[in-house]
């Protein structure tokens, strides 16, 4: 089965690795040293699926790699997705494996629950028009404030991260370009304090504060 370009019912993330290698051509043996820092993406995917006993099912992870002459994305789903485990190491493989397979404009599965397309962020922007962007920056409007917000209104639902969408960026941060595409989608800037974090931390966080409903951005 290949993926619908939204996956609204789930809880999306989108990592952009500005850096990261389109190729499949880095060593497991140094993956900072050799994939632009492949390595923070997949201590992402780590933070967003992996669970003590088992993965998030209802999780859906794009990865937008830049380093390279094509810029790809890869989308990771807990639905379907297969032998991924805690260590680095191992999500390095899946990821290499992917950039491995011919890649064109549409979606191509590479193993379960694991697709790679070419196109950056604005084309994976467009195929998300329809869901709520959600931008984590330090600078942005306290999540707790937003939950507030949002249950005094009475707008929270059941499914407090449904359709909603979380993009963070790499160690370089997002570009102007980057945030002016966002600001023109209609992103909400969010932040989880003034302190900056890795992504993968943030991730934690986000699962938390969605799984005990403390934030609630319907």
């Amino acid at each position: 089965m290949y993926p619908r370009p939204f996956n609204n019912g789930m809880r999306n993330f989108i990592v952009v690795g500005h850096k990261a290698t389109t190729t499949p051509n880095f060593s497991l043996e140094d993956i900072p040293g050799t994939s632009g820092r492949l390595d923070i993406l997949c201590r992402a995917v780590t933070a967003s699926f992996v669970l003590s006993h088992g993965i998030r099912k209802d999780v859906c992870v794009y990865l937008v790699l830049l380093g390279g002459e094509t810029a790809k994305t890869i989308q990771l789903r807990g639905e379907t997705l297969r032998h991924l485990n805690p260590d680095e190491r191992t999500t390095a493989a899946l990821l290499k494996k992917a950039l491995a397979v011919p890649a064109a404009a549409g979606w191509t599965m590479s193993t379960s629950g694991i697709f790679v397309r070419t196109g950056g962020f604005a084309e994976l922007l467009a195929d998300l028009k329809d869901a709520r962007l959600i931008y984590l920056r330090e600078d942005g409007a306290d999540v707790r404030q937003i939950s507030a917000e949002a249950e005094k209104a009475g707008t929270t639902g059941a499914t407090p991260s449904g359709s909603a969408v979380f993009i963070l960026g790499d160690h370089t941060g997002m570009t102007a370009e980057e945030e002016a595409l966002l600001e023109q989608a209609g992103a909400k800037v969010v932040s989880l304090g003034p302190t900056s974090l890795h992504a993968d931390h943030c991730i934690v966080l986000l699962n938390w504060l969605c799984d005990t409903k403390v934030f609630m951005p319907e």
